[in-house]
């Protein structure tokens, strides 16, 4: 189908076809937009010739170590130049990048270099004790260390491994970087950060890589020279793709290694940052951020959040202060965002802020790379759009891994009916918006009602007093199970359980309303999430 009567001479060559890779970006940045400023941290300053110079001298230097196509390379690295080189120079001389959550435990991290097989791995003096001690429990040959030294955070060089900035002099800047001669290549390898058992391996592909980073600059609406900061880690989901897009648009990427209000306040002040992604847990920092804290701005700044549905109470506050929030959705296995909550002023321009906040929680519709995202049951049946009937969310399109490395049996049953199976609980409206009521593993099941922890999690949060809301599921002898609230309070506020609970019962139905509150602060992963798992086992330990 779609092949004309005669397609002599019509084939693929040279002058037509050329791989897709995102590689292609900064080979392209570097060209028309030599002198403007690529990579900010501090004082380092890069631009896109410097940038590319050194990606370059990066590859050179891994190839002189006998890193071969195809061989992996990760990094231990916080939001820092390095890591954003790394994005460009493991590709451009073959490798496959890996690049490893810098919170993880020495186990996992061991576990992570055998079953990638690495080669070299690049790593901030602050972790090398991490990196060093998981090569001691390594089954197999360790990768060599090279150190990215982080003098100006109390962790200089260490003197035991070769320092990066050493080893990029003396590399060769005109090396040619290999590029891929098939799109369905690996570009990199990112781990899940799974709570039972080890962890799967999720390889992604030149083809989605570009497609991704190309397609999130039509979702975002960017136009050229947009000033993005790094607060999603580089090393989860690649920062999202948006290392890969900046030279795309010709962007500057100024690397945030802390993650605090301050920071990210004096970033826009001062460097005029105009768009960033996080976790809803961001954009609460930033809303309960103390006058000390803040910075005045004069322009609007573009956020995608995603990673847990925000709480309509937040979006209701960060949005006056600045900044323009849209909700997207995704997970590993994707790349990062897949859908969009995309808005249309036509038909929610005039709703009041609560309402426009609900809509804006929405998870929302595919991104332009993703050729279908809908909801579906047990059966692969689409389910009622009737923003009731709950599914799973499925997606198929170009932005889906290639699957799980060393591990066929879960791939397919990713991949089972020809869509990725996501896990997550939602229902879809009759405008086909997705909205999330849950991860599968998160629903409670209350006298044989399903709770939507979400659900209750969005009513605590508009409590006055209340930061940060997670509910989970606590067994009982009567019901089965109850709903657990876990709250992080504001700074100088106050609640009781009964005030709380009290409260919920208003807006929530009887069963619905959490039985018990527990007032602490709440265990996060580095990018932000909540760690509802180790809430779990706090909840069936209550009496």
């Amino acid at each position: 189908m779609g092949w004309m009567s005669d397609e002599t001479g019509l084939g693929k060559r040279a002058a037509n076809y050329v791989p897709l890779t995102p590689l292609s970006g900064l080979t392209r940045a570097a060209s028309i937009f030599p002198n403007r400023l690529a990579v900010v941290h501090g004082t380092h300053r890069k631009t896109y010739t410097e940038y590319h110079a050194r990606c370059t001298q990066l590859a050179s230097a891994l190839d002189q170590m006998g890193v071969q196509s195809g061989d992996v390379v990760a990094t231990i690295l916080p939001n820092i130049p390095a890591a954003a080189e790394a994005h460009f120079g493991v590709p451009a001389c073959g490798a496959v990048l890996n690049a490893i959550n810098t919170r993880l435990d020495v186990t996992t991290v061991a576990y992570i270099f055998d079953h990638g097989e690495a080669k070299v791995v690049l790593v901030d003096s602050e972790f090398l004790h991490l990196a060093e001690a998981a090569c001691v429990e390594m089954r197999k040959s360790p990768p060599k260390i090279v150190e990215v030294a982080a003098p100006d955070h109390g962790a200089p060089a260490s003197g035991r491994h070769p320092e990066y900035e050493n080893v990029l002099a003396g590399a060769d800047a005109s090396f040619s970087w290999h590029m891929p001669e098939d799109e369905w290549e690996s570009i990199a390898l990112n781990y899940t950060s799974g709570t039972t058992g080890h962890p799967k391996g999720v390889v992604y592909h030149h083809r989605g890589a570009y497609l991704n980073a190309m397609g999130q600059v039509l979702s975002w609406r960017m136009v050229l020279h947009p000033i993005y900061l790094t607060i999603v880690p580089l090393f989860h989901c690649n920062g999202w793709c948006h290392t890969w897009m900046m030279p795309m648009v010709g962007g500057t990427l100024v690397c945030c290694r802390d993650i605090t209000a301050k920071n990210i306040f004096d970033a826009i002040a001062d460097e005029g940052v105009t768009h960033f992604g996080g976790a809803p847990i961001v954009l609460n920092t930033l809303v309960n951020a103390l006058p000390p804290e803040r910075r005045a701005f004069d322009h609007t700044v573009e956020v995608f959040t995603a990673g847990a549905p925000p709480a309509a109470a937040t979006l209701e506050k960060i949005e006056p202060m600045g900044f323009n929030v849209t909700q997207v959705y995704g997970l590993t296995e994707v790349y990062g965002p897949a859908t969009e909550c995309l808005w249309d002023d036509e038909r929610w321009g005039g709703l009041a802020p609560k309402d426009r906040a609900a809509i804006k929680a929405r998870q929302g519709i595919a991104m332009p790379f993703i050729e279908d995202v809908t909801v579906m049951d047990e059966t692969m049946t689409q389910t009622e759009m009737d923003g009731e009937t709950p599914g799973e969310i499925m997606i198929r399109g170009n932005g889906v891994m290639k699957g799980y490395f060393k591990n066929v049996d879960a791939t397919e049953k990713a991949f089972e009916g020809g869509y990725f199976h996501s896990g997550d609980i939602a229902v879809q409206h009759d405008d086909t918006y997705v909205q999330i009521t849950d991860r599968a593993k998160d629903i409670i099941i209350s006298g044989g009602e399903n709770i939507s922890s979400v659900e209750v999690e969005g009513v605590l949060m508009h409590h006055p007093a209340v930061s940060l809301a997670a509910v989970v599921a606590k067994p009982d002898e009567k019901w089965g199970e109850v709903p657990c609230a876990f709250l992080e309070l504001l700074e100088d506020s106050s609640a009781t359980e009964a005030e709380i609970i009290s409260f919920a019962r208003v807006q929530l139905a009887g069963f619905k309303t959490p039985k018990h509150i527990i007032f602490q602060e709440l265990p996060k992963t580095s990018t932000g999430k909540i760690q509802k798992f180790e809430l779990r086992i706090l909840a069936r330990q209550l009496k």
